[in-house]
């Protein structure tokens, strides 16, 4: 079986998976005041157009132990997909590349509990996957139609630390 070991959540190493979200290094503007300060921009929201929408929801995730043995990979074709912790507890990312049409070679990263991701269209994830405590997690992505493809793997790729 072949082993995967997550690397650090950095926006360099997700780049050609989506992008990072977090408040280091973006840009900050002082509102409300001087009460908040807003982080401008941290990704693209990517909704195809049609009949679908942007959609917020809560996902509420039980949590994984590791070693995890991946089978399945899912996929938005027609919008991006952004995952942001509420629980501040770190969790697990695992992306692959494309390869005609399935999955190819699988990355995993360590996310901490303030750092989301916003996968772009179209790129292979594992579903969520919280390590330690049920976790919640804010989502944003397409609502309105059908946007899933998934792919069982035929051979488990296992991830572990």
């Amino acid at each position: 079986m072949r082993v995967v070991r997550p690397q650090p959540l950095t926006k360099a190493a997700f780049a050609p998976f989506g992008e990072v979200l977090e408040t280091a290094g973006a840009e900050e503007l002082v509102i409300n005041a001087g009460m908040a300060t807003r982080y401008n921009d941290l990704a693209r929201v990517d909704v195809a157009p049609d009949t679908g929408r942007p959609g917020i929801a809560i996902f509420r995730a039980k949590p994984r132990s590791l070693p995890l043995d991946v089978t399945m990979f899912e996929r938005h074709p027609l919008a991006s997909q952004a995952f942001h912790p509420l629980s501040g507890r770190p969790w697990l990312v695992v992306v692959a590349s494309d390869d005609a049409g399935r999955p190819g070679e699988i990355h995993a990263f360590l996310a901490s509990g303030d750092q989301g991701v916003n996968y772009a269209r179209s790129v292979w994830h594992h579903p969520l996957l919280a390590l330690e405590e049920m976790s919640d997690f804010l989502v944003v992505d397409r609502a309105g139609d059908d946007n899933l493809e998934e792919f069982r793997l035929e051979t488990p790729v296992r991830v572990e630390i």
